[in-house]
């Protein structure tokens, strides 16, 4: 198998909490990977996506709150994070929290949820379905691993272990968005290729790939680095991901591309996102200038 953590690295201060039981679907609007594009198609892919929607920015109606969750206590080392996706994204949680503290003055993690079956929060119900998701209100993550079944099955992407760790790591993105006030400058403006909800997505796709750009120089308290180099192998694995989940890629699912419904962005767009945060930093992320950066 394949290995991105480093087997000894310790992971075992994560904070990742599992929750999950049976609820009512409401509506929201969690941000995320997928999110309100799927709403438009959702039915011709088999994916039910009612859980997203809303003005994508947070907010939205609130459901019933789960009983208190239950830490991954068995999520310890390196070695768990191979072998098991609900201690990969534990171990993503501590490497993350890491690399933000350095780069974000006053940084306050955001609480990171494993979705067992589907959750109620204050953006809606998360669940395998809406895919994982950032909830402004709650500054929350919510990820049910078995979407990554979903993007194979219904995208056909191949969402091995470092695509996994791109899209919690795009999640994250949304998070630094939030608390450094990126959001509330650049509110919500509606669709379209060049929108402020594109523009958003797309900074986040290179905060993620920023991250695993640098992701080999953060150790642990021992020394050892969290994640080993990535391979050619694993990097195409992200770049597919993020290809997949292109606003275009998943239009073209129903048979018709309309750029002015996009908010996401294009393939395209996402893969070079995520590979200027990964090839160049964090100073390669400004998708808000007035050019758009050749969006």
């Amino acid at each position: 198998m394949a290995m991105t953590f480093n087997p000894n690295a310790d992971i075992s201060s994560h904070k990742t909490s599992r929750r999950g039981r049976n609820t009512a679907i409401v509506g929201g609007g969690g941000i995320g990977v997928v999110g309100l594009l799927v709403f438009l198609i959702g039915p011709l892919l088999g994916v039910d996506v009612t859980g997203l929607m809303g003005d994508g920015l947070g907010g939205g109606d609130q459901g019933s709150q789960s009983s208190n969750g239950q830490s991954l206590a068995q999520c310890d080392t390196g070695e768990d994070a191979n072998a098991s996706t609900d201690c990969r994204m534990a171990g993503a949680q501590v490497v993350l929290d890491d690399y933000w503290e350095q780069h974000v003055d006053g940084y306050q993690p955001p609480q990171l949820t494993v979705v067992d079956g589907q959750t109620s929060t204050q953006c809606g119900t998360a669940s395998n379905a809406v895919g994982p998701f950032y909830c402004p209100p709650e500054q929350g993550v919510y990820i049910d691993p078995t979407f990554f079944d979903l993007m194979r099955d219904q995208f056909g992407a191949s969402a091995g272990e470092l695509a996994q760790l791109y899209i919690v790591g795009h999640e994250w993105g949304h998070h630094i968005q939030n608390i450094t006030g990126t959001m509330s400058d650049h509110p919500n403006d509606g669709t379209g290729a060049a929108s402020n909800s594109v523009r958003t997505e797309l900074q986040a796709d290179c905060y993620a790939g920023a991250w695993l750009g640098d992701v080999t120089t953060l150790t642990d308290d021992n020394g050892t680095p969290y994640l080993e180099t990535p391979t050619k192998a694993q990097l195409k694995d992200a770049l597919n991901a993020a290809f997949v989940v292109g606003d275009d890629h998943i239009q073209e699912q129903s048979g018709s591309v309309n750029p002015e419904s996009f908010t996401h962005g294009s393939s395209e767009q996402r893969q070079k996102w995520f590979s200027a945060g990964y090839e160049e930093g964090l100073g390669s992320c400004d998708t808000f200038k007035p050019s758009g950066r050749d969006l």
